[in-house]
């Protein structure tokens, strides 16, 4: 029974880290975000809510200045208002932020966001249990160790995601008539636009897939989808 006490208290852990981060997210996002009423943009939502069968997407502004987008838990999608500031200066075009909230939109039809809220507790839950198995053999070390291993499964977790909602994204737009060439373009930016560098750190290391792997996925789909279409004039 001793043995199983480090995991044991780790799955506990967990559970109330699961539950005080939706909590927590939820009401930071609730006090600190408004929805977006924007003539501009709204033809652009419209396209993408026609092609999901819908009357309406609804987005938020979270008031952040950061530059990202996201997608909570309970399904709402939120521009920061650092990236609709950029937008309103004309650096990102709406179709380019069309593209964002499509890959948003990615992430809740693909169950990644409740995933990820899971998966950050779980791996919380398996930093802590290692670290005090490890501790035992690595004094000073274990803690380290721990840390390192389940940062590199979070990143490669999290990178296996944004490209599935890139694809999606993909698909959407490219049903919406928008095509993809807005979201690449916006690839091709987002150094710029978020101030990082994406040769900073490893590619193993980075939560997000380096732009050029993301451009080369998405023509890669675009491919696949033009060798599927019927040439013209065919049956």
């Amino acid at each position: 029974m001793l043995k199983l006490t480090p995991i044991l208290l780790a799955i506990l852990y967990a559970v109330l880290m699961y539950r005080f981060s939706v909590w927590r997210t939820g009401k930071d996002l609730d006090a600190r975000s408004t929805v977006l009423a924007d003539p501009g943009l709204k033809p652009v939502t419209d396209r993408l809510a026609a092609a999901l069968g819908l009357d309406r997407i609804k987005v938020h502004i979270y008031e952040i200045a950061p530059v990202n987008g996201l997608a909570a838990p309970d399904g709402r999608i939120f521009l920061t208002r650092g990236f609709y500031e950029r937008y309103r200066a004309g650096e990102v075009t709406a179709e380019e932020l069309a593209s964002v909230i499509a890959h948003e939109l990615g992430h809740v039809a693909l169950g990644h966001t409740r995933r990820r809220m899971i998966d950050f507790s779980g791996q919380n839950a398996i930093r802590t249990a290692l670290a005090m198995v490890l501790s035992r053999f690595l004094p000073g070390a274990g803690f380290w160790i721990a840390n390192m291993l389940t940062s590199l499964l979070a990143a490669r977790l999290s990178r296996s995601d944004e490209f599935e909602a890139d694809a999606y994204a993909a698909a959407l737009l490219t049903k919406a008539g928008i095509g993809t060439a807005p979201q690449k373009a916006l690839f091709r930016k987002l150094e710029g636009l978020t101030g990082m560098r994406a040769g900073a750190a490893p590619a193993w290391m980075m939560s997000h897939p380096k732009v050029d792997k993301r451009i080369a996925a998405i023509e890669a789909l675009e491919a696949r989808w033009g060798a599927a279409l019927p040439a013209p004039g065919g049956r």
